[in-house]
């Protein structure tokens, strides 16, 4: 029988009833004659709880029993959802991620999967076993240790059973009923989009967007899983929800796709660094080995042999980025006059693949910027994404602004 994977997050299983709605949309795809994989997070808050009495327990905890506390919330989801669907007189069990086997690297609290063996599972579909409930978040060692994958695990679990198992399409259900033009809470003029490929969907992913986890969107693009993003609060239709596919199977899409926005971004600027080779070298070394994450660099022109370097990198990294520096300099391995922070900045995106055969974007976005009295600090682009650093106080009216300049209300 054809395979369908079934992603529910943490609200879509926040107490028994909604992990019974989950289940009976469940057992309409049953009916239909799918096999299915049911891929669930823990209760909605359990982890928070979870984390919580790890690091009131021991603030310096061992990583390997980390994960072997905050991964039980899924096990919890998935046993009560393999009973509901038992009651429900669909043949349905329990899988933890170590009897897959969902084999992961040794990496605790962050580790990347490796390989998902198929042979487990089959057997029990061979034997009439209608749906394999899945923990998701969770895998096993090299060391036969439980790991888990970081926040958001659970989408990149999903994706990553449904190339495993080459299933027909992977569904995620979440608060949300699809993906849109922007955050409906900014703008009452969001539009939820029918389709959106892979890579916009990856970009507006990794500049802020909620919807889906960063890396559960590249394994998909990578093995081509066909994705779906469907509320588990609404009723359903086969043309619901979002499809996150390949350019291909969009007929037509505006140039600009939506407008992202992270609003927890800081701007750091080294001024008076020695421009000379290797200096761009010693400076994101050091913040990488810090575990900074880079986003937006900028060098100015160098002038009397010294130069200006600003870069952006997530508020709640600065401090580490403060120290990275300053331990640079006191090694003498860089020479800087001071290092400057804005804690104060948002950034704002525009993406779409159109951008790729269309002129003027750039121009556009600067013009309705420039006449909402907006400062732009730092730009970056890609292909089909083009980011600035502004004032966090202007960020609303920026989306706001860009998402009627570029008319994301209306469809193509």
């Amino acid at each position: 029988m054809p395979v369908l994977v079934m992603k529910f997050g943490g609200t879509s299983v926040a107490n028994l009833d909604r992990i019974r709605r989950a289940a009976k949309r469940v057992g309409v795809e049953v009916a239909k004659g799918y096999d299915v994989i049911v891929i669930v997070s823990a209760m909605s808050g359990k982890t928070n709880e979870l984390v919580g009495w790890v690091n009131e327990t021991s603030p310096l905890f061992d990583a390997r029993e980390y994960d072997a506390v905050v991964s039980s919330g899924e096990n919890v989801t998935a046993g009560l959802m393999a009973l509901t669907l038992q009651e429900m007189d669909v043949p349905a069990r329990s899988w933890q991620g170590w009897q897959v086997p969902l084999r992961t690297t040794s990496a605790h609290s962050a580790a990347r999967i490796e390989e998902i063996p198929t042979d487990n599972i089959m057997a029990k579909f061979g034997e009439g076993m209608r749906v394999a409930v899945v923990a998701g978040f969770q895998g096993i060692s090299p060391e036969g240790r439980i790991t888990t994958l970081g926040r958001g695990g659970s989408d990149t679990t999903a994706v990553a059973f449904a190339a495993a198992f080459g299933a027909e399409r992977c569904d995620i259900y979440t608060d949300v009923n699809g993906v849109y033009t922007t955050d409906p809470r900014i703008t009452d003029k969001a539009r939820k989009l029918d389709r959106i490929s892979f890579e916009e969907m990856l970009e507006l992913a990794s500049l802020g967007a909620k919807v889906l986890q960063t890396r559960s969107v590249e394994l998909a693009m990578r093995y081509k899983v066909r994705l779906r993003v469907l509320s588990s609060f609404e009723e359903q239709s086969d043309e619901a929800g979002t499809l996150v596919c390949d350019e291909e199977d969009i007929m037509e899409s505006k140039v600009v796709a939506g407008v992202a926005h992270s609003r927890d971004e800081a701007k750091m600027t080294l001024l008076s660094v020695a421009d000379r080779p290797g200096i761009a070298a010693t400076i994101f070394g050091a913040l990488s080995s810090a575990g900074v994450n880079v986003d937006m660099i900028v060098q100015n022109i160098s002038e009397e042999g010294r130069t200006d370097m600003t870069f952006s990198c997530p508020i709640d990294q600065v401090a580490r980025a403060e120290k990275a520096m300053a331990e640079a300099k006191e090694q003498d391995v860089l020479n800087f006059a001071e290092l400057d922070a804005d804690k104060d900045v948002a950034k704002v995106s525009v993406v779409g693949i159109g951008m790729r055969s269309h002129t003027g974007v750039a121009a556009k976005m600067f013009q309705v910027l420039s006449q909402e009295g907006i400062n732009i600090k730092v730009i970056t682009t890609s292909e089909i994404k083009i980011s600035v650093l502004i004032d966090r106080k202007y960020m609303e009216l920026a989306v706001q602004a860009l998402h009627d300049a570029f008319e994301l209300d209306k469809a193509a």
